[in-house]
């Protein structure tokens, strides 16, 4: 195969190709449903110490039709569940003709950011999932599981792709602080066995001013002003309950800067701690002011439950 020592392929191009393909449903549900080892990812040859560039060898061209796993260093963390938000290094090879398509440099300064669930390729999420922090693991990507055909990254339909992660952290699956009371008045966040929140929001006279509950306040470390921060979040609309925001459903946390976020969700997250379960009042000033954006009318007063589950 082909060695290369540098980016190949610049972080946008490979990220959209490993998140722009999937369609919802596709990832998997539990740890239990990840790949398992094959003779496709027995072949690949890893050597090298976690935290450093790999030594990779696999004979081509190397086919699957199944996505399959090896450990290579095991990791001392817990195991990555679906829907969880993971920072790897990565390199990405063409499995038929060995070329490198993308070569991390395995030092925390190109590690990316991967939400485990539905928009991210389903071959990564099988990769993935059930491996633990601070491990490595080659997997070999069917290409029903893969990109499929790309031109600019130089790989055909029928290409098996060679994944060799590091995971390098991996975030909170979803907010685990401990249980508070929280004052009346404020909308009511219902969770199912997934974590997933349902708001109820109470009658009575619209807010005028930021409304902060905390559910669960977290042991984590407290976020910032300028935090780059991961989140899973509902939104609704005060007037109508209508759900107009969620990342639960394709079950992939959010990373963004706080500044990113609507003023009074900001002012709210600033200052909690990883770990933490809020439920959020935000009036129309603090919010997406008279104009409307996108499903959410203008002067709309917003309500968001949100569980901060980690600091990027």
């Amino acid at each position: 195969m082909r060695k290369a020592s540098a980016l190949i392929v610049t972080a946008g191009l490979l990220m959209t190709a490993l998140t722009a393909c999937a369609s919802p449903g596709t990832g998997q549900a539990s740890c239990d449903t990840g790949a398992t080892s094959g003779p496709a990812s027995d072949l690949v040859s890893v050597t090298g110490d976690f935290g450093s560039a790999p030594d990779v060898h696999f004979p081509t061209p190397l086919k699957s039709s199944t996505t399959q796993r090896t450990e290579v260093i095991a990791g001392s963390g817990q195991k990555v569940v679906a829907g969880q938000m993971v920072s790897v290094e990565l390199n990405l090879y063409n499995g038929t003709t060995g070329a490198a398509l993308q070569v991390s440099a395995f030092d925390g300064s190109t590690a990316m950011p991967l939400a485990l669930g539905d928009t991210t390729l389903p071959g990564i999420v099988d990769g993935l999932v059930c491996a633990r922090e601070g491990g490595r693991v080659a997997v070999v990507i069917a290409p029903e599981d893969g990109i499929g055909a790309n031109d600019q990254l130089g790989i055909a339909a029928t290409d098996s792709l060679v994944l060799v992660v590091d995971i390098v952290k991996a975030f909170l699956p979803q907010a685990d602080g401990v249980d508070q009371a929280v004052a009346n008045g404020l909308p009511a966040v219902v969770l199912d066995a997934n974590g997933t929140p349902g708001i109820v929001v109470p009658s009575g006279d619209l807010p005028k001013d930021l409304e902060v509950g905390v559910l669960k306040k977290g042991a984590g470390d407290k976020v910032q002003d300028d935090s780059t921060v991961i989140i899973h979040y509902t939104g609704v609309l005060w007037e109508g309950d209508t759900v107009f925001e969620s990342t639960w459903p394709t079950r992939s946390p959010r990373l963004t800067p706080l500044t990113d976020l609507p003023a009074g969700l900001a002012t709210a997250i600033s200052g909690q701690t990883v770990g933490s379960q809020l439920v959020v009042v935000v009036p129309p000033a603090l919010g997406y002011g008279p104009d409307m954006q996108g499903e959410v009318p203008g002067g709309s007063t917003l309500v968001y439950a949100v569980d901060i589950l980690g600091i990027n």
